[in-house]
């Protein structure tokens, strides 16, 4: 039974076939790198279309990057799925709070949800300068509020919920607002898209 087996020609192979299948349809540069790689993740290629890129998102996230900031997640599995060598390569660091007890109890508390309670400590945290939510509408709802009183002023926001409740009106907030940020428009998005676009990030700069 004859396949592929070297991981980098899989993912070469993989590239090329998205490409292909792309057409005409093509992207400046680097916001292509980024789309590319939502699809080559899910194998979706709905994202070329309901994908928004802020026109400063990439710059301002690479000058961040280059800088050696904090990234904060709403999830863990988003946490897991970013390529850990390449931050530390630029020394970077990521972080999620939302398995934190401290934070598990404030938010019982509150009667509010965990995400919103760890997003508003890491925005707490100055060197936190991209923000990565791709699970808990009501995270990046905060957020829009922090940016509404001038209380945060992040180099990027990735935004990309999944779900029925809040998922597309807090990505509908997003846009609104003047600030970097990399969006997918609707209902779609998840962890696992949201690894992806920070990954697309960090392998700009190698």
């Amino acid at each position: 039974m004859e396949y592929i087996k070297e991981p980098m020609e899989i993912e070469n192979r993989s590239f090329e076939i998205i490409t292909d299948e792309l057409g005409d349809k093509v992207f400046p540069e680097l916001e292509g790198k980024i789309i590319k790689r939502m699809i080559h993740t899910t194998a979706d290629f709905q994202y070329a279309d309901i994908t928004a890129i802020h026109p400063e998102a990439v710059e301002s996230a690479l000058d961040a990057l280059k800088k050696g900031c904090k990234i904060y997640t709403d999830t863990k599995m988003a946490l897991s799925g970013i390529n850990k060598r390449a931050l530390a390569k630029h020394q970077c660091e990521v972080y999620c709070l939302v398995d934190d007890p401290k934070v598990a109890i404030e938010a019982k508390e509150r009667g509010i949800t965990r995400s919103m309670v760890g997003m508003e400590k890491a925005m707490e945290d100055e060197s936190t300068k991209i923000f990565v939510v791709g699970n808990a509408p009501t995270a990046l709802f905060m957020l829009c509020q922090y940016i509404d009183e001038n209380k945060v002023k992040p180099n990027l926001i990735i935004g990309v919920p999944v779900g029925f409740v809040g998922a597309k009106e807090s990505k509908d907030e997003l846009v609104k607002r003047d600030v970097p940020y990399i969006t997918t428009l609707g209902r779609k998005g998840g962890s696992t898209v949201a690894a992806a676009i920070v990954n697309a990030l960090l392998y700009m700069m190698e």
